[in-house]
């Protein structure tokens, strides 16, 4: 009798042990392609490993803003997140390359850059910093809206407050616009638009409207002035931990989730669009997209290059 309950305590120890619960945070609401995309996420890492690995989900910033999500994924006090490439930036500099205004000229574009030799480089630098790359992830394309009026040109900036990530890219880039850039937490965009605190954000098409953004502004203009990567990012202990079998099925899993959650975006564009459209968002489809990057590259660039060199923009640029 002793050795049989000794021997089912071994066995539900032995089973506890092998069900592992990982938490994932990341910024974005509900329904948003990013938590769609985590939803596959964990649905198939679940089923691929027969329930050995869960995955739950946090949207919305509940585990804390993004820079907080940065700090508990490389402290181990959060397992995984999805964070926007911006908020990497403190940590690895470098990667201020992939934010610079008008780098790439087409999705394609930044997916060879981000899935080929270069994106491995780039990917190094979070293991230097405790955390592992499981897949490339994306916020996308950003576009201006605000409440006070149409913008076409530079011109149509000056003097408007606008929220910015604290990129410094983004930021210096606003400036030479003639704008007054404001950078605060993702979580505290609606309501600053809605009080006026700010005039106008920059973000994609797709997440303007998961945000509902347009609820509190007028006018959309498609300047698509800079592409944000995302990466789906894990504790490289936790990670390293595992066995190299579960170790694998994340990695496969992370590119997939992260290319559905591309192939998402791009399907969900234009009905977006249309969506915030019929609401009486007013849009402007083209701005005078060379006279934004006249003012905006050489603004950037610059300061970039002088501080790290031109090497890993010129592999971009001759990725295209």
């Amino acid at each position: 009798m002793i050795a049989s309950v000794a021997a089912s305590a071994l066995l539900f120890a032995s089973v506890a042990q092998a069900e592992i619960t990982l938490r994932l945070a990341h910024y974005a609401s509900t329904g948003s392609t990013t938590h769609a995309a985590a939803e596959i996420f964990a649905e198939e890492v679940e089923t691929r490993s027969n329930g050995e690995i869960k995955v739950s989900l946090h949207p919305a910033h509940e585990l804390g803003d993004d820079p907080t999500q940065v700090r508990g994924v490389r402290l181990g006090t959060i397992d995984m997140a999805v964070i926007g490439n911006t908020f990497f930036t403190g940590m690895a500099p470098e990667l201020n390359a992939l934010d610079l205004p008008y780098l790439f000229v087409s999705r394609e574009h930044a997916y060879r850059v981000l899935d080929g030799d270069i994106g491995a480089d780039l990917h190094a630098l979070f293991g230097n910093n405790g955390m592992q790359v499981l897949g490339n992830w994306e916020i996308g394309f950003r576009n201006i809206t605000n409440s006070r009026g149409p913008i076409h040109s530079p011109e149509d900036l000056q003097g408007l407050s606008i929220r910015t990530t604290p990129n410094p890219a983004h930021v210096a880039a606003f400036e030479a616009l003639g704008a007054s850039p404001t950078p605060m937490s993702f979580s505290e965009v609606y309501l600053a638009l809605e009080t006026g605190a700010v005039d106008g954000q920059e973000n994609p098409i797709v997440l303007i409207h998961a945000m509902r953004f347009h609820e509190v502004q007028k006018h959309m203009s498609l300047t698509r002035h800079a592409y944000t990567a995302a990466f789906l990012v894990m504790n490289e202990g936790r990670f390293s931990a595992l066995s190299d079998e579960h170790q694998a099925l994340l990695l496969e899993v992370g590119r997939m989730a992260g290319q559905k959650e591309r192939d998402l975006i791009a399907e969900r564009e234009a009905a977006s669009l249309q969506a915030m459209r019929d609401d009486g968002l007013e849009v402007n489809e083209n701005p005078d997209r060379e006279a934004f990057r006249a003012v905006v590259m050489e603004a950037t660039r610059a300061a970039y290059v002088e501080q790290f060199g031109s090497e890993l923009l010129d592999r971009i640029d001759a990725a295209r």
